[in-house]
């Protein structure tokens, strides 16, 4: 009697997903995948088994990552200090080579395989395929350097994104592939940016007209000033919060992130604990969510 109760549970749990499955049906969901569920085996295979059940149930899912910690572990084993302004990595040309070297060619096919291994069809891409990303430099100025109000501060091959020619990522997706971007960029001279994976992100969503930005972190999602998780909350609402300082530090720049993307034309921004299992599909599929929904 256990069991049956058990399975009926189950069934109940497929058709509370239903009408989140026919609405989504043919819609593209961009996801930024970073923090601990990059690091942890065990949430890193159930991330890559949601991604390819999102593909099979007709959802066109695009993963945008990140790679911060793998960069860093890795300068450090070749002796190489990780600068950080505001934030920001001190990229000169060899650490850019290293940026580009652990993003495209590790983080990036690490993810890819284990999309493919769990039955997707991943294809890895940098913004230099297909001029995916075209970049132009990024510079700290007043408004992120509040210490020195003016100067205008260059931290080497860091980017912004200019443009996202988005008809790569279409194609790929009508093929039935699930692109895996890799978030560095193509200057017009040629030369490589590393860019903030979650404005990267923020613009393929914008760019594709995606229904949904899902930011993986690990954090519930946006706190109110009681800490409390804000589970769904307005434009004004946000910037409200930022301007109360309550959403600071590294939320900032996430929430900033999110606003953009709907103001570009993404229906709905979501910061979401990447440390829950299932995490996507419990805020994509389920009544109530997880994490933080932001709207316009």
């Amino acid at each position: 009697m256990e069991k049956l109760q058990s399975s009926m549970e189950r069934a109940d749990i497929l058709l509370e997903a239903l009408p989140y499955i026919r609405r989504f049906y043919n819609k593209t969901i961009v996801i930024k995948y970073g923090g601990h569920v990059m690091v942890d085996q065990d949430l890193k295979d159930k991330f890559a088994r949601d991604v390819v059940m999102m593909k099979y149930i007709g959802i066109n899912p695009v993963v945008v990552h990140g790679g911060g910690p793998q960069i860093g572990g890795f300068l450090k084993k070749l002796g190489k200090e990780s600068k950080f302004i505001q934030g920001m990595r001190v990229t000169d040309e060899e650490t850019m080579n290293i940026v580009e070297m652990v993003l495209v060619g590790m983080v990036n096919k690490e993810i890819v395989g284990l999309i493919n291994r769990h039955g997707g069809k991943a294809v890895g891409l940098s913004g230099k395929d297909g001029n995916l990303v075209e970049a132009e430099k990024y510079y700290l100025n007043d408004e992120k350097a509040k210490s020195t109000p003016s100067e205008i501060i260059d931290i080497g091959l860091v980017g912004k994104v200019k443009a996202v020619n988005a008809g790569l990522i279409v194609s790929l997706a009508a093929s039935g592939f699930i692109p895996v971007i890799a978030p560095t960029g193509m200057g017009e001279n040629g030369e490589t940016y590393n860019i903030n994976a979650d404005i990267v992100a923020g613009e393929v969503a914008a760019a594709l007209n995606a229904e949904k930005l899902l930011l993986l972190t690990d954090v519930a999602g946006v706190l109110d000033a009681e800490k409390n998780l804000i589970n769904t909350m307005t434009n004004r609402e946000a910037l409200r919060l930022i301007e109360e300082g309550i959403v600071e530090g590294g939320m900032f720049p996430k929430v900033k992130c999110c606003l953009k993307a709907l103001r570009g034309g993404v229906k709905k921004a979501h910061i979401v604990d990447g440390r829950l299992k299932h995490a996507i599909l419990l805020e994509i599929f389920t009544d109530e969510g997880i994490g933080t929904q932001i709207v316009l």
